[in-house]
């Protein structure tokens, strides 16, 4: 596998997330430059980098834009080598009724990634995707040849961010590896995701958890595997105009990942069923099981948290996060979160 040396500096789109915070401080362990691309607000919010580690406060530049705006995207882009492309609307229940503006943020945030990139001549765009694009699974496990299936707003405007990168490597040969990255779970994650909701109502002290689904599986990935994933791709010199599965080869079913939060949380629980939390029929995302074989031969890359054993133990971590008082008062564990 050969690798490029560092590029010096390295915009990250949605480093105010949860991927891209932790994402954010692992490029600065790293000894990259990072040019934080946060969410403008008046509040002059950073998202989670106000919580970043005491060792990378100060250690990176934050830019405050909007990737729906092409201007703010390119003048946020001048002086980089690199640019990783997270910023994304994401939580698939927001999307039934509020599509319009994941087209705007998805695609043609995108878009305008893509295009000042291509003008301002950066060297390697990572664009991230999600194991979502593939909608229920027809074999497992799930490869990159894999057909594409848009079963919410949410999938049907990622499927598009990635052919629109693929696009401007084919017609203009930007530089673009598409990262496809499997459920991501671990500290600072939204309660919207289910491993957050699980744990938020256990150590609230709730022993009847509600949730949705319970028999579709997924293949969950600790966001320190995912971080190395980005890393990988970045500095390796492959995988242009190509997608890329991280993923632990492990699936799981949603109910069976709620008994194995409630044993390492010590917890007793009864599974309740909350009509508010199902997807409609036909949206409902039954099966996803990665195949990383490509990862692994593209880039070298594979989980350290794969495995049953190894969801425990990122479980586990993720829960003893969210267990602290100060961590857990900023969500609301009572309530269904879109």
């Amino acid at each position: 596998m050969k690798t490029t040396s560092h590029c010096s500096t390295v915009l990250v789109t949605g480093a105010d997330g949860f991927i891209g915070s932790h994402l954010t401080e692992a490029l600065v362990r790293e000894g990259y430059k990072v040019r934080a691309f946060v969410l403008y607000n008046s509040f002059n919010s950073w998202g989670w980098l106000d919580h970043c580690s005491p060792d990378i406060t100060g250690q990176f530049e934050v830019f405050a834009g909007d990737v729906r705006d092409p201007h703010g995207v390119k003048e946020a882009m001048k002086g980089c080598d690199a640019v990783l492309h997270l910023a994304a609307l994401i939580a698939i229940p927001y999307s039934y009724h509020s599509p319009d503006t994941y087209v705007d943020t998805n695609v043609k945030g995108t878009l305008n990634v893509l295009q000042a990139a291509r003008e301002l001549g950066v060297k390697r765009v990572i664009h991230t995707s999600t194991s979502e694009v593939y909608g229920t699974a027809r074999f497992v496990p799930i490869t990159e040849e894999h057909p594409l299936q848009g079963q919410s707003p949410y999938s049907a405007t990622k499927i598009a961010a990635d052919q629109l990168a693929y696009s401007f490597y084919a017609s203009f040969g930007l530089p673009v590896v598409v990262a496809r990255p499997f459920n991501t779970y671990g500290p600072r994650q939204s309660a919207r995701a289910v491993i957050p909701t699980i744990i938020t109502q256990i150590a609230s002290g709730e022993r009847k958890i509600k949730l949705g689904a319970v028999s579709p599986t997924r293949d969950f990935n600790y966001v320190q595997d995912t971080v190395a994933g980005f890393i990988a791709a970045l500095r390796s010199d492959r995988g242009l105009g190509e997608v890329i599965n991280f993923g632990s080869n492990f699936e799981i079913s949603i109910g069976d990942t709620a008994r194995l939060i409630a044993e390492v949380m010590h917890a007793d629980i009864e599974i309740l069923t909350d009509e508010a939390r199902l997807r409609p029929e036909k949206s409902e995302v039954e099966r996803l099981w990665a195949d990383n074989t490509k990862a692994r031969q593209l880039f070298g890359w594979q989980p350290r948290y794969g495995d049953r054993e190894g969801l425990k133990r990122g479980l586990a971590e993720t829960a003893e996060w969210f267990a602290k008082s100060g961590h857990l008062r900023g969500y609301k564990a009572d309530i269904y979160n879109l």
